[in-house]
């Protein structure tokens, strides 16, 4: 049994305020925090996992983990948690369910680390990441994790969103997150090739070769893959067991040429049956990162468990505003 408690936390934090310690905490930024980590107590036990649920606005970084510079979201975040937990670098390692690439946004990514430390206020812990981490980049929810629970390897399915603004003149609002096509996309063409996408399928014809994985397995289900008009924003939403590196922005791109009329909405199953990216290139490049976002992971419900005995799951804390009377004039 996994017994909580070992985190002692005091000290309000304003934003321009240091904490002393052998690793300081300053500089806080943008949206400060109420408290500040200040000691932690080593646990008799090895380690605890913890769940983190991250949303990012990825214009500025290299994706999730594949480059240094400029910055990763993984590498931002562990900087951000060793400067909470005041672990050591080689003690902390974040892994996370989706590697999205350059320029890709997340609203419901997640990820797990394990630390030799436990925690009784994980409110405090949240606010404190939260205070640190740039304005672009925020932890939504934090809870403590089953053992078995892993990030990428138990996630049952993925929600990727895909925005396009179809208008003549682009809405300056939208620019970073929707890629704008001014060409009137045959929408019902769309759906119709879209549907040729669900099932499983090997989309070895659709994945650019991955920085990251050696030996992909290409074999994937697609569970669900719509195309919904909000106006002028039309919003392509597909889910699946898993994606191959830039499989969506590459599915995304054929879709487009459909909609365009270039290519018939057959074009799909003949290019899956090739098995070759080559074959996919004749007819398009992938479309930009900007207009994608990973919307959700999920997870059989006993992988989601809360252990025994843990804190509660922390989703951020309200300000309170303290009433004071004023004189009148």
């Amino acid at each position: 049994m996994m017994k909580y408690g070992i985190l002692s936390v005091s000290s309000c934090l304003h934003p321009s305020l240091s904490v002393s310690s052998s690793n300081n905490i300053s500089d806080v930024g943008n949206g400060g925090t109420d408290e500040a980590i200040q000691t932690v107590k080593h646990s008799a036990v090895d380690g605890f996992k913890w769940r983190l649920v991250i949303a990012y606005d990825g214009t500025r970084y290299a994706g999730w983990q594949f480059q240094q510079s400029p910055p990763t979201i993984q590498c931002i975040m562990e900087k951000t948690l060793i400067r909470v937990t005041k672990l050591e670098r080689k003690d902390l390692l974040l892994v996370g369910a989706s590697r999205t690439d350059a320029g890709v946004h997340a609203w419901g990514q997640v990820a797990h680390f394990v630390t030799p430390f436990n925690y009784d206020c994980l409110d405090s812990i949240h606010a404190a990441l939260n205070g640190l981490l740039p304005p672009d980049v925020r932890v939504r929810e934090i809870s403590a994790a089953v053992p078995e629970f892993h990030a990428r390897f138990l996630a049952k399915s993925k929600v990727y969103h895909y925005k396009i603004y179809n208008e003549t003149i682009m809405d300056p609002f939208q620019r970073q997150y929707a890629y704008h096509i001014a060409y009137k996309l045959d929408v019902d063409a769309m759906r119709q090739a879209a549907k040729h996408f669900i099932g499983m399928h090997d989309f070895s014809a659709f994945a650019n070769a991955s920085r990251n994985d050696r030996v992909p397995d290409p074999v994937k289900t697609i569970f669900r893959f719509d195309v919904i008009e909000k106006g002028a924003l039309l919003q392509l939403e597909v889910e699946g067991t898993g994606f191959l590196y830039r499989q969506v922005r590459n599915m995304v791109a054929l879709l487009l040429q459909i909609g365009k009329e270039a290519i018939p909405p057959e074009i799909v199953p003949k290019i899956l049956g090739t098995r070759d990216r080559k074959e996919l290139a004749k007819y398009t490049l992938p479309s930009p990162p900007h207009g994608l976002s990973l919307v959700a992971v999920n997870y059989n419900e006993e992988h989601l468990g809360l252990p025994s005995g843990c804190p509660r799951i922390s989703f951020g804390r309200h300000r309170s505003v303290s009433k004071c009377k004023l004189p009148l004039y």
